[in-house]
């Protein structure tokens, strides 16, 4: 399964000077935030786990929500995820894999999913 999201990246600027960390805490974990360098990253992190859950083919929502997905990196820099174990049972997941890229004013994220 595949998903891509695309999001500019003004838009988690200005959320991030209306609501500053509490705004980044909708969607991101503390420990999340910690790996936030600027607003595009945030950016990043956002297309990320909507990425992952259109691969699921849930969207955001009831079923998959943003803090059932967390991001994490290697020591390369790489980013990862790990999704909640209920929703690794519920739909056989073996495998995942995530890119994120930045291009000028946006960041796009393509998340795959393999199942058993």
């Amino acid at each position: 399964m595949i998903g891509i999201d695309l999001i500019k990246t003004s838009r988690m600027n200005r959320l991030i000077e209306r609501f500053g960390e509490k705004g980044l805490l909708k969607f991101l974990s503390v420990n999340e935030i910690e790996l936030v360098k600027n607003y595009k990253t945030a950016a990043g992190f956002w297309a990320l786990k909507e990425a992952v859950s259109k691969a699921l083919g849930t969207g955001i929502g009831k079923e998959c929500g943003f803090h059932d997905i967390e991001i994490f990196k290697t020591d390369k820099g790489a980013p990862y995820f790990v999704l909640n174990q209920n929703i690794v049972q519920k739909y056989g997941i073996v495998d995942t894999s995530v890119s994120i890229t930045h291009d000028g004013e946006y960041a796009i994220a393509v998340a795959t999913l393999e199942k058993n």
